[in-house]
């Protein structure tokens, strides 16, 4: 699979947010591989009140200020792990795209397994359960997203089906910024 470059995470996180739309998200996990298609996103800039970044750089969010094309994990609820691609253009300091849902492509026996289901719609139709499907923790934090490894995004789709967007979900500030993006597969 042809991993996507550093440079197409160093551009506008809303543009980034669109484009990684029909993208693959791999997980290498003990010899196995574990992917669908990113069929939901969401754009996080750095002057954005619902950022983690909004308020300035902690130990948490530091991967949001560093190499684009990283990936930025973290956890909600004190439960379940999300993950995000970093990514920005040069007039931000940072920012990211939460990967918020997936069409499950490869190993749907491990992701049943590890989401202890087996209905194929809710494997991986929310960031929580994406993660958990997949098997990403905090160990995949920086994880750098361009390179083979353990994860990792990848071209996908060759053309990319009609943009629904709207705003985002679960937050409750600048929810006037249409920065929810999904594709219908």
């Amino acid at each position: 699979m042809n991993k996507l470059p550093r440079s197409f995470y160093s551009r506008d996180t809303v543009l980034v947010a669109r484009q990684l739309l029909g993208k693959i998200l791999v997980r290498n996990y003990k010899g196995n591989t574990i992917a669908g298609i990113i069929v939901e996103t969401e754009a996080y800039r750095r002057n954005d009140p619902a950022s983690h970044t909004y308020t300035g750089k902690t130990e948490r969010n530091k991967a949001m200020f560093g190499e684009v094309g990283r990936a930025y994990i973290y956890m909600i609820y004190g439960v379940h792990y999300c993950v995000n691609a970093v990514a920005r253009s040069g007039k931000y300091e940072a920012g990211g795209v939460l990967v918020r849902a997936l069409k499950p492509e490869t190993g749907l026996d491990i992701m049943k397994r590890n989401r202890q289901t087996k209905n194929f719609k809710n494997l991986a139709n929310g960031p929580a359960k994406l993660t958990q499907a997949l098997m990403i923790t905090q160990k995949q934090y920086a994880t750098d997203l361009t390179k083979a490894g353990d994860l990792f995004i990848a071209e996908g789709l060759a053309h990319q089906p009609k943009i629904q967007a709207g705003p985002r979900i679960g937050i409750s500030k600048a929810r006037d910024k249409m920065w929810n993006f999904k594709i219908d597969l």
